[in-house]
């Protein structure tokens, strides 16, 4: 059981999610056909979508590492059942109500692609229903992590007898080198995405939500990362590893810019998994080392992290749609000012929700306001 909260976990998770943040204002006006977006600002390299070859290897299967390693220490202080309710409310809610409530106006922007409203002629309540359907956007994230979390408590239900509540996946000893093998795994997931999907099916809402890659991650962090002598044995080599990193993304970057980098064929390369699992390791013993402390900002942030991911998206897609179809901004102003406006509102959305009754467990999966220290 962990004896003491470890803060480096706590701010290495709300540095990631405001990455995504980062990640999500290039990625809405991106010129790779990277599916969501709204285009770019013509034809020519925009190389400020190196930002995406950059964040989109690692984020999110970082994410999910620690979310497996939350849910180790989780279970470790309460019963199954307790935790599995908290993750339903906290997760699921969110994920089906919560559309209902306030994502549906994310789902709005999103069915008006190219200027254009795609559901014209469409009744209005069916409308309602599809911008609530489309507006699930960034929410496929706690979706697989409920998902997770279920097929976790069937995981423990099938360990054998022997396997005791600190029991590990490959034995009792590692080393940097097993460590850093174990992107074979992180590789091998990858290789399960649909690379050839048909039009007209779901092939391409899997490899979106690509379940069977992000369970690695998770797995890996509920066996493997939770454990004291694995962190301490990754931030002893946290330098080499980010040497490792940069080199293999930067050789990755030369090698593929300008091509959809959230394509099945893309993600499934050795070279963008060696840098996602490098840089995955490398952020992990980073933090470990140099950012386990805490302050009044990261204890806000660790509070609040999850609620502005929540709602940043509608700020992205409101801001963004508005700028690139009705001003003549110049490009680099329009970012300029949605990055300032994500980073800025989206706190901002998540604290006037938070205070409503209702709205804060819908959206938010909060049962009551969480009072700030």
């Amino acid at each position: 059981m962990m004896s003491e909260r470890k803060h480096w976990i706590d701010n290495l998770r709300w540095v990631t999610v405001l990455s995504v943040l980062l990640y999500h204002v290039i990625y809405f006006f991106n010129n790779k056909d990277v599916f969501g977006g709204v285009g770019g600002f013509g034809n020519g390299p925009q190389y400020q979508d190196l930002l995406m070859y950059i964040l989109y290897p690692w984020f999110m299967p970082l994410l999910f590492l620690l979310a497996g390693v939350s849910a180790r220490y989780s279970l470790g202080r309460q019963s199954a059942g307790k935790w599995f309710r908290s993750r339903t409310r906290k997760l699921l809610v969110p994920a089906t109500i919560g559309l209902f409530v306030f994502h549906w106006m994310t789902g709005y922007f999103n069915t008006h692609v190219g200027h254009t409203d795609v559901l014209a002629g469409v009744p209005q309540p069916v409308k309602f229903f599809i911008w609530s359907f489309s507006g699930i956007g960034p929410l496929w994230f706690i979706q697989d992590l409920w998902l997770f979390s279920l097929i976790l408590l069937l995981v423990r239900k099938l360990q054998c007898k022997r396997c005791t509540a600190h029991s590990s996946l490959f034995g009792s000893k590692y080393s940097i080198l097993f460590i850093v093998s174990l992107g074979i795994l992180f590789w091998l997931g990858e290789q399960t995405l649909i690379f050839n999907p048909r039009a007209e099916s779901a092939d391409g809402l899997y490899n979106l939500y690509k379940p069977l890659f992000y369970l690695v991650p998770f797995l890996l962090g509920y066996f493997v990362f939770w454990r004291d002598d694995v962190q301490e044995q990754v931030a002893k080599a946290w330098i080499p590893l980010m040497a490792c990193a940069v080199v293999s993304g930067t050789a990755l970057i030369l090698t593929t810019f300008g091509q959809n980098n959230t394509s099945p064929q893309y993600l499934a390369s050795p070279l963008n998994n060696v840098y996602g699992w490098f840089m995955c390791l490398a952020m992990i013993g980073c933090f470990k080392v140099r950012f386990d402390c805490t302050g009044r900002f990261a204890a806000y942030m660790t509070r609040s992290s999850f609620g502005i991911y929540i709602v940043h998206y509608l700020v992205i897609a409101s801001f963004g749609y508005m700028m690139k179809f009705y001003t003549s901004l110049m490009p680099v102003v329009i970012y300029l000012i949605l990055i300032d406006a994500v980073f800025i509102l989206s706190p901002l959305l998540y604290e006037l929700l938070r205070r409503i009754p209702f709205v804060r467990w819908c959206v938010f999966g909060e049962k009551k306001n969480k009072v700030s220290k």
